[in-house]
């Protein structure tokens, strides 16, 4: 994997990997980039995968520009049809780093996903995230934090995933207060990019835990931002852990410079403006479906402690 730090960089890496006729993969948000592409597809998220595919004919390689969404659906085009695929990323989701991706269609909701990507280049340009909203840029950021939490107990942790985990949450501790502070603290954004990047590094070795199943249930049931949801479901997850993964969640804490990981992701969760799940639409009669979604999928397996769907209710009850 090939990466490099500025968008005047992408026109080399490119080449260092082989792609003279990309196709884009980039919402209409990014059109003023001359990106010099054969093709470009704008609808993100999507789940026309095979429209995608169709459209890129022609095109020897992939640039997706964007958050996660954008991300997914070049990811999901290159398990289809082996085409590589170089990032820009315009958000902190960590996506670029990782062969799996989800599918969902225009309004969020979750229609499926893969593993399989071919990924060959990153360029991470911290000016392309300075006009993020606070929403964005804290849901995405928590979203790399919950990587780097879930990376140090789930049952694919590894030391690799493990160190990237602990670097990742120290930048993402020390940047992402500072960047909700003034948004346009280059600097602070440079530093959350590379947390998120160590995040992203960290979700690759190890794999996911409890918040995400219960973030991935819930959003794709009621169509909420990834972000959103992994910045209100980290906290209840690293309180039910607590007595499974003591040990990984005080060095979790000593990253994060925090005697209470919990308590202080729900205050970075605050700060980005997300506070409880009936805010963002979602009913509470629908709680106990998504609590039986989430005790079945590969995160809540790999969790250090099982949660019952009952138990997974209560975590949501406590965030609703």
């Amino acid at each position: 994997m090939i990466v490099r730090w500025g968008l005047a960089e992408l026109s080399g890496v490119l080449e260092e990997v082989g792609i003279k006729r990309p196709f884009a993969v980039a919402s209409e948000r990014w059109s003023h980039l001359d990106l010099r592409c054969v093709g470009r597809w704008s609808e993100v998220p999507t789940d026309r995968v095979e429209h995608v595919a169709k459209a890129a004919r022609g095109a020897d390689g992939l640039l997706a520009v964007g958050g996660g969404s954008a991300i997914d659906v070049a990811k999901a085009v290159s398990a289809a049809t082996g085409l590589p695929v170089v990032s820009i990323p315009t958000t902190y989701s960590g996506s670029e780093l990782t062969t799996s991706f989800g599918v969902r269609d225009q309004t969020r909701r979750t229609r499926g996903g893969g593993r399989g990507a071919h990924l060959t280049g990153i360029v991470y340009e911290p000016r392309l995230t300075l006009e993020l909203t606070r929403a964005l840029t804290g849901g995405t950021a928590m979203n790399a934090l919950a990587h780097c939490a879930e990376a140090l107990y789930v049952t694919g942790s590894n030391p690799m995933g493990r160190d990237h985990a602990l670097e990742g949450t120290r930048l993402i501790g020390e940047s992402l207060p500072r960047v909700l502070a003034d948004g346009h603290d280059l600097a602070a954004r440079k530093t959350l990019l590379e947390g998120a990047m160590h995040g992203g590094v960290a979700l690759e070795a190890a794999g996911l835990g409890l918040a995400h199943a219960m973030a991935q249930a819930v959003g794709g049931r009621y169509g909420l931002l990834h972000g959103a949801a992994n910045a209100l479901c980290l906290a209840p997850a690293l309180r039910f852990n607590q007595p499974a993964a003591e040990a990984e969640l005080a060095r979790f804490a000593q990253a994060l410079g925090t005697s209470d990981p919990a308590a202080r992701c729900e205050e970075l969760s605050r700060l980005s403006g997300y506070e409880r799940l009936r805010d963002l639409g979602v009913p509470e009669d629908g709680l106990s479906d998504v609590a039986e979604a989430t005790a079945t999928r590969p995160g809540a397996l790999a969790n250090p402690r099982s949660a019952s769907p009952q138990q997974i209710l209560e975590l949501f009850r406590s965030i609703w």
